[in-house]
């Protein structure tokens, strides 16, 4: 990706994506949605929105983020429920109360942004393990490289790193924690927002796996997580094993053709 002073936005990455696409005239299809993936006699098959697929191949790599997690809690909660991948911005919720789920960096934030306006109760598992004050995005990138590159990335920081903003509301007092909930039922709150993270969005190849490894020949992952390599679920760490995928594929194409001969 080219150089881009300080810390590159989300408009510069889409740009160097839809940059690599034509530069190499990829033929990407969207908007498409797999509904269904079926496995029979060797082959793939595939239904989706614009149509019918066969494949010999397949890669899922369909990420984390259309797979919001909510656990599971007894109990009927009589207000809206959110997840924090749907926030709207702290506006919506102005004069409400409320109750925010999650111990790490989407919690703490969003919690944070509501406080102008809401009366916030921020619910975490376990107390806040915050990173320390002068621990950056910076340090945060070079610790993940190092682990990814197979070196020693150090002791666990924590799960959250400390904003400035951040920082001045919890030494303050506003931004502080309080133990989960045993059932909703017990919440009195307009609103609950899950910043509980996600999960792999596995659904069209569910069936197909055993456990977390396929279950057939021919279909591969990449990029959920560190269960299918450090780092792949992000966009500096999945190089390498989407490399190692296409080579791999690629090696089983040229036996079974020459195996036609």
């Amino acid at each position: 990706m080219p150089q881009y002073p300080g810390y590159p936005p989300a408009s510069h990455v889409i740009d160097y994506l839809e940059h690599y696409e034509r530069r190499y005239d990829l033929p990407v299809r969207r908007p498409v949605h797999v509904r269904s993936v079926s496995h029979d006699g060797g082959m793939f098959f595939l239904d989706s929105t614009v149509g019918q697929f066969t494949a010999d191949h397949v890669v899922a790599a369909t990420g984390t983020w259309s797979a919001p997690f909510v656990p599971h809690y007894p109990g009927t909660f009589r207000g809206r429920q959110w997840h924090s991948s749907t926030y709207p911005g702290p506006e919506p919720f102005r004069g409400a109360k409320v109750a925010v789920v999650g111990g790490a960096n989407s919690g703490a934030q969003i919690a944070a942004d509501l406080l102008v306006t809401s009366e916030v109760t921020w619910f975490t598992l376990e107390r806040p393990r915050w990173m320390p004050d002068d621990v950056d995005g910076r340090d945060l990138f070079l610790r993940s490289r190092r682990r990814i590159l197979g070196g020693d990335s150090g002791p666990n920081l924590g799960d959250i790193v400390a904003l400035p903003h951040l920082r001045e509301l919890r030494d303050s007092g506003p931004l502080s924690a309080t133990p989960i909930f045993d059932s909703l039922s017990e919440l009195d709150h307009d609103h609950l927002i899950w910043c509980t993270g996600f999960r792999p969005a596995l659904g069209p190849f569910r069936h197909l796996m055993r456990g977390r490894e396929p279950a057939v020949k021919n279909l591969y992952l990449v990029g959920y997580g560190n269960w299918t390599g450090d780092g792949s679920a992000t966009l500096m760490g999945v190089g390498p094993f989407a490399k190692h995928t296409a080579r791999v594929v690629a090696g089983r194409v040229d036996e079974a053709r020459q195996h036609e001969f």
